[in-house]
């Protein structure tokens, strides 16, 4: 607000779907478990992908969360998952229909590609089987573009879990989608607060979902990324950090946050999380020097530390991006050491990827899920699978057994494959 002091921005309601636990409770004991979310890819055949594993949600119903039923033949898995943990974060805030006015709630939502199955195109490609016949061609706009639901766009729209969430929870006022990766949770999470802070609305609905678990968005991943192979012993196949790691693992989930100035939820006797101290972004740039030392990522820290006037000696632990090749972890690593200095080989870093892979935006929500219930419960997981530590990175990263917080401020960090990058800065309450 222009003219007087920026109002605190507090995180309330919680919501998370992730292959390793459905609803916080199940997501943080099994964090703190040690226990993988990785595994042989199941609900697809594999035989012929160029990796056979991922992180699946194998226990998920939507009619159980869905509110408008209607709409689930409209909502791909993506939107399913992003929708179900928007109901449980408002449930977990204890914000109910009409407590809060519609035009006072907003939405800022994360996602990413969204592919359609094979099966919603197959009666309208049947005359394509054969790609030496003409045929197929000529008789696609005279009855086989009839074939395809009406409706079938929507089910990939990018936006649509933002509009989805809207209409379950009447919120009419500001509502955006940001597509960028790895980074839309926390750049949604960013928006959010301005939006707040400009008196725009009392309470947002922030997150992200998505999924990877689709035969074409393996093959696509391959292409440009690397995907491990260590198929002997999945659990340990996503190793972050790790000197011998071989690559990342696809996977799914979502996550959702109810974010509300601290006179708002105080006012309504809220439990809060934690507060928000500042969310920043940054951008590798041009060149390869910009993107070998993680410019982006560099930014983004520096920024985000001056915002919420931390130092860094203040922080209790970094949640990594961690995602798991050999180069993506280089540049992470050499970015920390750049923006805190002496202080990168000393703050706690876990990598919570090591436990549910990397699913575009809905990884990084379900990461933060997991720095806002370590600061709440002030125990840091360990990362998994970081057996050998690697010298190019010096990183103290969390191993064997969890570890006890002795700071009540996080630092959680995301950064897309061509440098866009998000951190976080938040503090227990």
């Amino acid at each position: 607000m222009a003219g007087s002091q920026l109002p605190r921005v507090v995180v309330t309601g919680v919501g998370v779907f992730s292959p390793v636990g459905i609803g916080k409770e199940a997501f943080w004991n099994n964090l703190l478990a040690g226990r993988s979310g990785v595994d042989f890819l199941r609900s697809l055949p594999s035989e012929n992908l160029p990796s056979k594993l991922a992180a699946e949600i194998t226990d998920f119903d939507p009619r159980d969360y869905v509110y408008q039923k209607k709409f689930l033949k409209v909502m791909s898995r993506d939107i399913q998952l992003g929708v179900s943990a928007a109901s449980v974060a408002m449930k977990d805030a204890g914000l109910k229909a009409g407590d809060v006015p519609p035009e006072r709630l907003g939405v800022e939502f994360g996602a990413g590609h969204i592919s359609f199955t094979p099966d919603e195109l197959a009666e309208a490609a049947a005359d394509f089987a054969d790609p030496s016949s003409r045929d197929g061609y000529k008789r696609w706009g005279d009855d086989k573009i009839g074939k395809i639901a009406p409706l079938w766009l929507l089910r990939q729209l990018p936006n649509m879990p933002a509009c989805h969430v809207a209409i379950e929870h009447d919120a009419q006022g500001p509502n955006n989608t940001i597509t960028s990766g790895e980074a839309s949770a926390l750049l949604a999470l960013s928006e959010a607060i301005r939006i707040i802070e400009a008196n725009r609305a009392d309470v947002m609905i922030v997150g992200a979902c998505s999924s990877n678990i689709h035969p074409v968005d393996i093959a696509r991943l391959n292409v440009y990324d690397t995907l491990s192979q260590r198929h002997d012993d999945p659990t340990r196949a996503l190793r972050p950090f790790d000197r011998d790691r071989d690559g990342t693992i696809v996977g799914e989930g979502a996550a959702v946050f109810v974010i509300e100035r601290l006179s708002h939820a105080v006012g309504r006797g809220a439990d809060i999380y934690a507060e928000i101290l500042g969310v920043s972004g940054g951008c590798d740039g041009r060149g390869y020097q910009n993107g070998a030392g993680g410019t982006g990522v560099v930014r983004a820290i520096e920024h985000v530390l001056r915002r919420s006037g931390i130092d860094p000696r203040e922080i209790g632990h970094i949640n990594a991006h961690g995602k798991g090749t050999q180069r993506d972890d280089w540049v992470e690593a050499r970015a920390y050491h750049q923006a805190l200095g002496e202080h990168a080989s000393r703050i706690p870093v876990t990598a919570l990827k090591s436990y549910f892979g990397n699913f575009d935006a809905g990884s990084g929500a379900v990461e933060l899920a997991g720095s806002l219930m370590a600061l709440r419960h002030r125990t840091l997981p360990m990362t998994l699978n970081y057996e050998t530590p690697d010298p190019l990175c010096r990183l103290n990263v969390v191993r064997g057994e969890p570890l006890r917080l002795q700071s009540d401020v996080a630092l959680s960090v995301n950064r897309t494959h061509v440098g866009q990058s998000a951190a976080a800065v938040l503090r227990s309450m």
